[in-house]
């Protein structure tokens, strides 16, 4: 077990592919402000109210220095589909093996409706120009994701 990640902390490497079936990796984005957003399910109401936000916030990102990747444990063939079907601007890495989402420590026992379950924690961690863990957000949002990370950089 991994300790708790917190900002301050170096973040962890990554590395995966793509809806494309390009590997995307943490060295990528060295000198850029990276978030990192960790989402349960590809097509479910708060991944793609989540992730169209991050999408129509997308333009403004940018021009303040940040780049986004989404992470969860759906295929390549998914992430594909979701990204066309939303039009989203950036990566999404298939962790299909769970590694990923292990080290940043957001697979863990979830509840719905009295059952108890391993699933994806909903976590953005905001990662800065030289690997290090800036913000991490646990309450994320979903409809005004790109607002909520706006605010924290005013």
């Amino acid at each position: 077990m991994m300790p708790k990640l917190e900002a301050g902390m170096k973040a962890p490497w990554f590395e995966g592919p793509d809806q494309d079936g390009n590997i995307v990796k943490l060295s990528d984005f060295a000198g850029k402000k990276l978030i990192l957003y960790f989402y349960p399910k590809d097509n479910t109401s708060g991944c793609t109210a989540e992730a169209c936000s991050l999408r129509d916030g997308h333009e403004e990102l940018l021009s303040r220095g940040f780049a986004v990747v989404g992470v969860s444990i759906d295929n390549e063939k998914s992430h594909r589909n979701f990204s066309k079907k939303y039009s989203l601007p950036f990566p999404l890495i298939a962790d299909t093996t769970k590694k990923i989402s292990d080290d940043y420590g957001v697979w863990k026992e979830k509840s719905m409706y009295g059952k108890s379950f391993l699933g994806v924690v909903r976590t953005t961690f905001i990662i800065d120009e030289n690997g290090v863990l800036e913000e991490i957000i646990e309450k994320v949002e979903t409809k005004d994701h790109a607002n909520q990370i706006f605010k924290l950089y005013q």
